[in-house]
């Protein structure tokens, strides 16, 4: 019997989330082996499938070749991705002024007003549920007025996190599959490189706060921006460790892509939900535009 004809773990039927914990251990083991340049096979291995299946496996999650994703996953702590800072500049300022590249990607950006910010959203009705993503499972949360978190756990969980209760204290919260599947589904089409569908975004944040998500909605996929240079395009040179706390307090993951922030030198930095998950987020990127 060949090795691709050997009996398998049936990753279709394991779903999403197991496709990333497959793919995000052959990242951390291709990253503990750098210099050595493990091969398809050798990943396949790791992850205890035959290197077709891995490859099937890849395709399906990723939408590219395991192949083209492993190329550039070695650029993604590379200099050569960070922005000039003239296209910076120019594509952060749209951000900052207007709608701009929200348009062209089919997001409509709504910041709560003040007073609503204030009551900490007494009276409005949050409706959540875990759901299986592309980088595992998705804690989504929305009103009626749009997807107000998405925030990526380890494992699924019976009730919203700390942390959103604390933020949302005035809400009302309701479990609703219905009412947040719609932005799941989103998210993977998204992934895959399907066409955008409209979709509503809803922000409680600080006025900084909201100034620099809505730059990080500027960033081009497959790019990075260091944390100084996102700081002065937004008008905050003097204020890098603010930007950097609102870069960090993001409650929309991958959809405001603050994944595409690093450090100057090169490096990744920390990122909320994971180094690792940076990692693949601008992997998969990278491998979409150099197909």
């Amino acid at each position: 019997m060949s090795e691709d004809s050997a009996p398998e773990p049936d990753t279709d039927r394991d779903g999403e989330g197991c496709d990333y914990q497959r793919v995000a251990r052959a990242i951390r083991h291709l990253a503990e082996h750098r210099r050595e340049q493990p091969g398809l096979a050798e990943l396949a291995r790791v992850v205890g499938l035959s290197e077709g299946h891995f490859q099937r496996m890849f395709t399906r999650w990723a939408g590219v070749s395991a192949k083209s994703f492993l190329q550039v996953l070695t650029l993604v702590d590379a200099k050569r991705l960070l922005l000039d800072r003239s296209v910076l500049a120019t594509s952060l300022d749209a951000g900052l002024s207007g709608p701009s590249r929200l348009h062209d990607l089919f997001v409509g950006c709504e910041a709560m007003t003040p007073g609503e910010y204030r009551a900490r959203a007494a009276g409005t009705t949050i409706r959540w549920e875990v759901h299986p993503t592309p980088f595992g499972h998705g804690f989504f949360a929305a009103t009626e007025r749009g997807l107000c978190s998405l925030v990526f756990l380890d494992g699924p969980v019976d009730e919203p996190p700390q942390t959103m209760r604390r933020s949302w204290s005035g809400a009302r919260w309701v479990r609703d599959a219905d009412a947040t599947r719609a932005y799941a589904e989103e998210l993977a089409a998204r992934m895959g490189g399907a066409a955008p569908r409209p979709l509503a975004l809803l922000l409680k944040g600080t006025s900084m706060q909201v100034r620099v998500w809505r730059a990080l909605m500027n960033l081009p996929a497959g790019r990075v921006v260091a944390y100084a240079d996102l700081a002065s395009a937004a008008g905050a040179s003097s204020a890098v460790r603010a930007v950097g706390t609102a870069i960090g307090a993001n409650p929309i993951g991958y959809l405001i892509p603050c994944h595409r922030v690093i450090r100057a030198s090169g490096a990744l930095g920390g990122y909320r939900w994971g180094e690792e998950r940076k990692r693949v987020m601008l992997a998969l990127e990278g491998a979409r535009g150099n197909p």
